[in-house]
């Protein structure tokens, strides 16, 4: 049995592609910036102490991305923020290929609907360089978390990372993919 492409994947060979090529006009298809990796990040600083707190917070990075996070320790110690290097202080994930296109679309078409007053992100996270970034205020929004097992609110940032070479192309490509910008 053949597997089916996906959807987001599908539509950028289809309709983002020709679209772009129309928009800037790049002589060649490669030139086209596309999707390259999306990173989840989530800081847990706040259970640092805890460790059955910060592995709730881990499985529930895991089951929204569909892969197992890295966790992320302190490269020094603070004091001030009785920090100690080597300690665990978040967790993170590098989403590439069908996992990647997989997240997107779940993330643009049930995931952002499911905020509140949501009327569009905003467009002024982008880094200069073709990248944007945004945060998830409650990880409540993803259907697959089970709201009675949930501990904490927490949030956590995602970065679409593009082959774009400014911000103006990550952007029309990041909207024709169907990332809900505000108007």
């Amino acid at each position: 049995m053949e597997k089916q492409e996906n959807r987001i994947l599908a539509k950028y060979k289809k309709e983002v592609v020709p679209a772009l090529i129309k928009e800037f006009g790049y002589k060649n298809v490669n030139q086209v910036p596309k999707l390259e990796k999306i990173v989840l990040n989530m800081g847990l600083g706040d259970v640092k102490g805890n460790s059955k707190s910060f592995n709730i917070a881990v499985d529930e990075l895991a089951v929204i991305s569909g892969q197992k996070p890295i966790v992320t320790t302190a490269k020094k110690s603070i004091s001030n923020f009785s920090l100690r290097e080597g300690q665990k202080i978040g967790a993170k994930v590098t989403l590439r290929g069908e996992r990647m296109y997989e997240f997107f679309d779940r993330l643009t078409a049930i995931a952002l609907p499911r905020v509140r007053d949501f009327r569009g992100i905003s467009d002024k996270s982008f880094d200069g360089k073709g990248n944007y970034s945004m945060g998830i205020k409650e990880q409540l929004i993803f259907q697959e978390i089970v709201y009675e097992k949930v501990e904490k609110i927490r949030g956590f940032d995602i970065t679409f990372v593009t082959t774009a070479k400014t911000d103006k192309e990550a952007k029309a490509l990041l909207k024709a993919l169907g990332l809900p910008f505000a108007k």
